[in-house]
C-alpha cells in the first residue's frame, strides 16, 4: 500500500510539474515573445529599419563574400541589396537587388537580368510585416497554433504554426526561456527553382537596438545555397524614401 501511495504521489508531482507547460497557448507564447523583444508599445512605434553588414553565399562548393543592405518600412515594404565579389571565380561584382513596394515585387540580378516576383514568394514578402508579423496577426486574418515543443540545437523551443490569410504557412521555433525566435521554416512554390522549396532561417546574436531586441546574425538555408548574413549596424526609425522600394525606371 505504501508503495502504491508513493507512486501516486510521484505521478501527482509529475502532473503538477508539467501543468504550466501544457497550459501554454499560442497567444501566451506570442505575448511573451513580444514582451521579450521590447513590448507592444515599443514595437508599435517602430516604423522602419536600415541594416548593413557582410554576407557569404555558399553554393556549389564555393563561398562568395560581399556586402548587404536591408531596408524595411511598415507595414510591408522591403528591399535587400547584395553586392557579391566574384573575383575568386574569375568574375567581377554581382549585384542582386530585391524589392517589395507593399503590393508588387521586383528582383534584379546583374548577371541574370530582371524579373517580377510573383506567387508564394511575393505573398511571403507581403505577409512579412514590420516590425513583426505576430504583433497584429489576428487583424491581418492570420491564425497561429501551438503545435508542440522541440529543440534547436540544445535549446528547448515552442513550435508555432503561423498560417496567413493568403500565402505559405511558416513554422516558428521560439526559445522556451528567452522567447526569441531562433528558427523559421517556410515551404514556397518557386517555379524558377523547379517547384516547392523549403527555406529555413536561423537567427542569433540578439542585441538591443532602440529598445527592440534584434538579431545581428541571419542564415538562410535552401536546397541549392546557404546565405549567411552578419550585420554590423541596425537603425530603427531611420527615414526611408518610398522610392527605395519601387521598381527602378527603365533605362
Amino acid at each position: 500500500m505504501k508503495r502504491v501511495l508513493m507512486m501516486c504521489a510521484l505521478v501527482a508531482m509529475g502532473l503538477l510539474s508539467v501543468a504550466p507547460a501544457l497550459a501554454q497557448t499560442a497567444d501566451d507564447v506570442i505575448e511573451k515573445h513580444l514582451a521579450a523583444i521590447g513590448g507592444r508599445a515599443a514595437l508599435a512605434k517602430a516604423t522602419s529599419q536600415v541594416a548593413t553588414g557582410t554576407v557569404v553565399l555558399s553554393t556549389q562548393g564555393m563561398d562568395i563574400g560581399g556586402t548587404v543592405e536591408v531596408y524595411r518600412k511598415a507595414p510591408n515594404k522591403s528591399r535587400s541589396l547584395l553586392k557579391l565579389d566574384l573575383s575568386a571565380v574569375g568574375g567581377s561584382e554581382m549585384v542582386v537587388d530585391q524589392r517589395c513596394d507593399g503590393k508588387t515585387g521586383f528582383a534584379s540580378n546583374s548577371m541574370q537580368g530582371d524579373r517580377e516576383i510573383t506567387g508564394d514568394q511575393l505573398q511571403g514578402m507581403l505577409n512579412n510585416t514590420f516590425p513583426t508579423s505576430l504583433l497584429n496577426y489576428k487583424d491581418a486574418g492570420a491564425k497561429v497554433e501551438l503545435t508542440g515543443k522541440d529543440k534547436v540545437g540544445d535549446r528547448p523551443v515552442f513550435v508555432l504554426l503561423y498560417t496567413p490569410k493568403a500565402g505559405p504557412a511558416t513554422r516558428m521555433f521560439i526559445d522556451a526561456e528567452t522567447y526569441d525566435i531562433l528558427r523559421s521554416v517556410t515551404k514556397l512554390n518557386v517555379p524558377a527553382a523547379g517547384g516547392e522549396v523549403e527555406q529555413t532561417n536561423e537567427v542569433g546574436d540578439f542585441r538591443d537596438v532602440g529598445g527592440i531586441r534584434m538579431p545581428f546574425r541571419v542564415t538562410t538555408v535552401s536546397p541549392s545555397q546557404t546565405l549567411s548574413i552578419t550585420l554590423a549596424k541596425i537603425e530603427i526609425n531611420a527615414p526611408i524614401d518610398d522610392a527605395m522600394f519601387a521598381r527602378p525606371a527603365a533605362k
